[in-house]
């Protein structure tokens, strides 16, 4: 084991996998040697940035904190720390349950954690961090928090109030990658709606991007978690016009359903959903629209989910994504209502929701055939190169497929779709 060696270990979403890579350039500029969810853990320090939103996520946190509590036992971990969501949400039940672990740190704590290993923590690089995605792309978290109080949703009580970050900081933290060779930038937040409103008095996501879009070297941006109510309508003529902002929007809708909007404390009804949606196509044509889907929030009715099923089937979104309901400890759900629906139901649904989604999936995915797209190469898998459109973020979207020996990784090329499946695309260069 190393004497400097650092294990850090990233669960959840990619808002906490920014988080991890502040922490690491904050080490590595301390002279240690940072490894990214390695294989095989080598380090006599670890890190594990845990994720608390849902029950699948905590109980993956917990095995994960456990395996390397097994790994301190066995002589093979010297130092444990815990970061993150669920240290922040449930510090004091971790400390008592698993007192095995050196320190718990909340989400908003690692400048803590960096001082208290390394006794010193370096300012001059608080917008400077080591990316653990291909350099070629980055995501950009423009905020914290949310000020919305959806009943099932635990992302206020654990992140608090929502936060937007100056505008001269995301934008001098683009230059950074930029220079760095970054051209793609996801740009991130709990609630993009919202940026603004608390700093500024006044919705600023429209110019953040404008100003963004103008940093040279900048290829693409593209938007992720846009909320329904309060859309700022002001980014549409933004995306319509600047070439280098993705026709792409990731907007969380949850239902369609007005008694389940209701229940769901949406602040937002069927009729203005379907309006919502007409809108932003319009202004943006081509735009590829994705969005999230839940079954089995209490009171869902086979009536309700039958309106759902027929929302996906009209909507006919570009890219989709679908979960069952959790019942999170402190949610207004979890204090006003009962989870009545049984689990077996939940899945039926969601299986069945998705299988109306493969269809449009696939039909959609065929009108791309013969036509040609900018391609950005990610990775070679057994000499097959794999990349994306800017219809595609990565992890979450389908792939472009593409046999070529002489293609360069983080690089553009022209794409000419010749086949496709339900969720990928198979092309070749033009």
């Amino acid at each position: 084991m190393k004497k400097k060696s650092i294990d850090i270990i990233t669960l959840g979403c990619s808002k906490n996998l920014v988080d991890s890579e502040f922490v690491i350039k904050q080490f590595e500029s301390l002279g240690y040697e940072a490894h990214h969810d390695p294989e095989k853990p080598q380090s006599s320090i670890a890190i594990i940035n845990t994720c608390g939103f849902i029950g699948d996520a905590k109980e993956e946190s917990i095995d994960t904190i456990l395996q390397f509590v097994q790994r301190k036992k066995e002589g093979k971990l010297s130092k444990l720390f815990v970061m993150g969501c669920l240290s922040e949400r449930y510090k004091a039940e971790l400390e008592k349950e698993i007192p095995e672990v050196d320190k718990y740190y909340g989400k908003f704590e690692y400048k803590q954690l960096v001082i208290d290993l390394s006794k010193e923590f370096n300012e001059d690089l608080r917008l400077h961090r080591t990316l653990t995605t291909p350099k070629h792309y980055a995501y950009v978290k423009i905020s914290e928090g949310c000020n919305r109080m959806c009943s099932y949703c635990a992302i206020p009580i654990i992140t608090g109030k929502h936060v937007s970050r100056p505008i001269d900081d995301i934008l001098e933290e683009v230059k950074i990658l930029v220079n760095n060779g970054t051209k793609e930038f996801q740009i991130i937040a709990q609630d993009l709606s919202y940026y603004g409103i608390d700093l500024y008095k006044e919705s600023k996501l429209a110019e953040l991007l404008n100003r963004m879009a103008d940093i040279k070297g900048v290829e693409w941006i593209r938007l992720h978690y846009a909320y329904p109510a309060g859309f700022p309508f002001d980014i549409l003529p933004v995306m319509r016009e600047r070439q280098n902002i993705c026709k792409y929007l990731d907007i969380a809708f949850q239902h369609i359903s007005d008694n389940i909007l209701n229940l769901m404390r949406r602040k937002v009804t069927k009729q203005q959903t379907f309006d919502l949606i007409e809108k932003i196509r319009a202004e943006v044509p081509g735009i590829h629209l994705r969005t999230t889907l839940m079954v089995g929030h209490p009171g869902e009715t086979q009536q309700d989910f039958e309106e759902l099923k027929e929302f996906v089937q009209k909507a006919r979104f570009e890219r989709m994504g679908a979960f069952t309901y959790s019942d999170e400890d402190g949610t207004y759900s979890n204090k006003h209502y009962k989870d009545d629906i049984p689990q077996e139901t939940k899945q039926a649904r969601l299986d069945e929701l998705m299988s109306i989604q493969q269809n449009i999936s696939h039909e959609i995915n065929e009108q791309k055939i013969g036509k040609t797209f900018n391609v950005i190469i990610d990775r070679n898998e057994d000499d097959v190169f794999v990349g994306r459109t800017e219809f595609d973020s990565p992890e979450v979207d389908q792939e472009v497929l593409i046999k070529n020996p002489n293609l360069k990784i983080g690089e553009f090329y022209q794409v000419k779709i010749n086949r496709i499946e339900d969720f990928d695309l198979f092309g070749e260069i033009i």
